[in-house]
């Protein structure tokens, strides 16, 4: 059986390289008077300029995020790994096989999607991702990683401990576990799983802060077009 942790570190490549096409689903939209494909995606900074985003902003992330492009190609392709991996063998090989695992992969991506959004909701956070505006390969690095488990609070956008980014990707995986999966797994694969998930969420949030167009972005000539024509200025101005 291939490893688990080649299997995660392939993942999380491939959820970088999907960020830039998808930077918009994790970050609060410019809201316009402007058609909806001229709108402006951008990551607002915190602090003084911060500003809260709003709920059809969170609305139209959530859909994004929990059944769009990004979760059904991710699915896809955890499946595919899964499907090599024979994991779980009970579901076999074959079309079959990988339509179990797809299902399973996309279920626990919509469950852990919908848990984020609702426990943030709850303890008023907005973890919606924003970029850093430091420079440097190592604090962005930093930036990102600590983003995965906090999450912004009040008007003025004040960095928190996040506990519905921390118990998101376990929600997810022990819905899995106990929903569908077979029945020989238990709290330990739960806790297994949610630790990739939280991992691979990582991951994503590191593609954002690297390879979403912006200033001094790895794609800074691929910038998005606002209403106007002119270039998109990025989200640190």
């Amino acid at each position: 059986m291939r490893t688990r942790a080649a299997s995660l570190i392939l993942w999380i490549f491939v959820v970088s390289g999907l960020c830039p096409a998808i930077a918009g689903s994790q970050s609060p939209s410019v809201e316009t008077d402007a058609p909806h494909d001229a709108a402006i995606t951008a990551f607002a900074p915190s602090g003084p300029t911060y500003m809260l985003p709003t709920q059809r902003t969170m609305v139209r992330n959530y859909v994004f995020d929990a059944f769009g492009p990004y979760p059904i190609g991710i699915s896809a392709f955890a499946a595919g790994i899964n499907q090599l991996d024979n994991s779980p063998p009970e579901w076999k090989q074959g079309a079959q096989g990988f339509g179990k695992r797809f299902g399973s992969d996309f279920g626990m991506a919509a469950v852990g999607t919908t848990s984020r959004y609702a426990l943030a909701e709850l303890f008023r956070e907005d973890t919606l991702y924003y970029r850093c505006e430091c420079a440097g390969i190592f604090p962005r690095t930093s930036h990102a990683m600590i983003s995965t488990l906090t999450g912004r609070r009040g008007a003025d956008g004040r960095r928190v401990f996040s506990f519905a980014a921390l118990l998101a990707p376990y929600a997810a995986s022990t819905t899995a576990v106990y929903g569908w999966y077979p029945a020989r797994y238990g709290a330990k694969d739960a806790l297994r799983m949610g630790s990739y998930n939280l991992l691979i969420y990582m991951g994503g949030n590191i593609g954002l802060e690297f390879f979403y167009s912006g200033p001094h972005s790895m794609l800074s000539r691929m910038h998005l077009k606002s209403q106007h024509g002119a270039p998109d200025p990025g989200p640190n101005h």
